[in-house]
């Protein structure tokens, strides 16, 4: 079976931040002296396995230089257990990487960033990044390609009408997806001037963190819970004016205050994953809104998650919807351009037959039953289908790897000092 390993956040933030890792290396002084004492004392235990103080440094200077997104001493934290882990279960199957396997791995992760490796590590160095750093990053990666693929692998099979739904139908048929996370502050009549300057605050929140704690506080979106967070969103599945937006941001900033039914919306993109073949454009969408009385009650959402265990598709709401009022049912295709924006951003985040009930209409008052039956697309001229089939491979791959990694995370003893 074909593999190609799937590019990684921080792979991402090199390709789009390469140009910088060589400006900052030149531009930064060699790091202060450090003193030794305590430079290699345990900081985490993951297992019987000890990372370093001098480690958890290197990697966050490391991140910090390939602009990652997020806290990178916290990213450093976590990549670093979870390369003990990966390097861990590598080693119970007898997984090693050779020099000349690590070297071709070094060379790359360079290229993403437009050097051949010895400029790369170079840059590095100047910055005050040691190149076992990188190896060690690298290593781990390698370790965890071969294991999950020798795993995997055999469970994973692609077949035509796969490439075919990807190709017409499925959102993971693109070229460009983005992981952002989302806050919705109200607009309550004769507040409206309270809620403008609390979104201008949020607006300029910078971290990670930070916009999580926001959504958790303020947002009237059910994802607020979550800290606003949303999955992976194929760029062509946004309405367009959002998708400029999001665009426009760099990984951890956040957008403007846009206005939306009811509502402010602020955006922070947190990463940007290209795809390996042509992108579809959605052209129309057929979808059904069932409109709840009581807004966000708990009478309104119990009503709605009744539903949901009654619906397998969308006409199954003509049933639901029989003898009330015609005005409750809402069903039909509609070109992109006319669908109201915060309806078409919900639907974005929708596959077939999948529900929504984050929106609401009447000042509040009523709960929407949001369904997407169907994405009308137009596919791109082009479209590989062998790389469409490794990509859907990856996919599946990638599911088998993150249980597995998060089953080790589970069984391990893991001390932060």
């Amino acid at each position: 079976m074909t593999y190609r390993a799937r590019m990684t956040t921080t792979g991402q933030t090199i390709l789009r931040f390469g140009a910088v890792l060589t400006a900052l290396a030149l531009m930064l002084a060699a790091p202060a002296p450090v003193a030794a004492q305590g430079l290699f004392a345990p900081v985490i235990k993951v297992g019987d396995s000890v990372i370093t103080r001098y480690e958890l440094e290197q990697r966050t200077l490391m991140l910090q230089l390939l602009n990652a997104p997020g806290d990178p001493a916290e990213l450093a934290e976590e990549q670093l257990i979870e390369d003990r882990l990966k390097l861990a279960e590598g080693g119970r199957y007898g997984i090693t990487i050779s020099p000349e396997d690590l070297a071709t791995g070094k060379e790359e992760f360079a290229a993403r960033a437009n050097l051949n490796t010895d400029q790369f590590v170079q840059a590095l160095a100047q910055a005050g990044v040691a190149e076992e750093t990188l190896d060690a990053f690298v290593r781990s990666g390698l370790v965890w390609r071969q294991l999950v693929r020798g795993r995997f692998g055999r469970f994973v099979n692609i077949d035509d009408d796969d490439v075919y739904r990807a190709l017409t139908n499925s959102p993971n048929g693109e070229s460009v997806r983005v992981l952002i996370s989302e806050i919705f502050i109200p607009l309550q009549p004769g507040q409206e001037a309270e809620a403008q300057a609390l979104a201008d605050q949020i607006s300029q929140i910078t971290t990670l963190d930070g916009f999580a704690q926001a959504a958790r506080r303020y947002s009237a979106a059910p994802s607020g819970r979550a800290g606003g967070r949303v999955n992976w969103i194929p760029l062509s599945d946004l309405p367009a004016n959002l998708r400029g937006v999001v665009m426009a941001l760099e990984p951890g900033e956040v957008s403007a205050p846009l206005p939306v039914q009811n509502a402010l919306a602020l955006f922070q993109l947190r990463a940007v994953e290209e795809g390996a073949y042509a992108p579809h454009e959605v052209v129309a969408m057929d979808y059904a809104a069932y409109y709840i009385a009581g807004g966000r009650s708990e009478a309104a959402l119990k009503r709605a998650a009744e539903v949901k265990a009654q619906v397998d598709r969308c006409d199954d709401l003509y049933g639901i919807a029989k003898g009330e009022p015609a005005s409750v049912l809402d069903r039909g295709r509609k070109p992109v351009g006319e669908i109201p924006q915060d309806v078409a951003y919900e639907l974005a985040k929708l596959d077939r037959n999948e529900v929504s009930t984050a929106l609401t209409r009447s000042n509040g008052q009523t709960l929407v039953f949001l369904m997407l039956c169907e994405r009308e697309t137009v596919q791109a001229e082009g479209a590989d289908e062998d790389a469409v089939r490794t990509e859907l491979q990856n996919q599946e791959i990638d599911r088998f790897a993150n249980g597995l990694l998060a089953r080790l995370k589970a069984e391990t003893r893991i001390v932060v000092y």
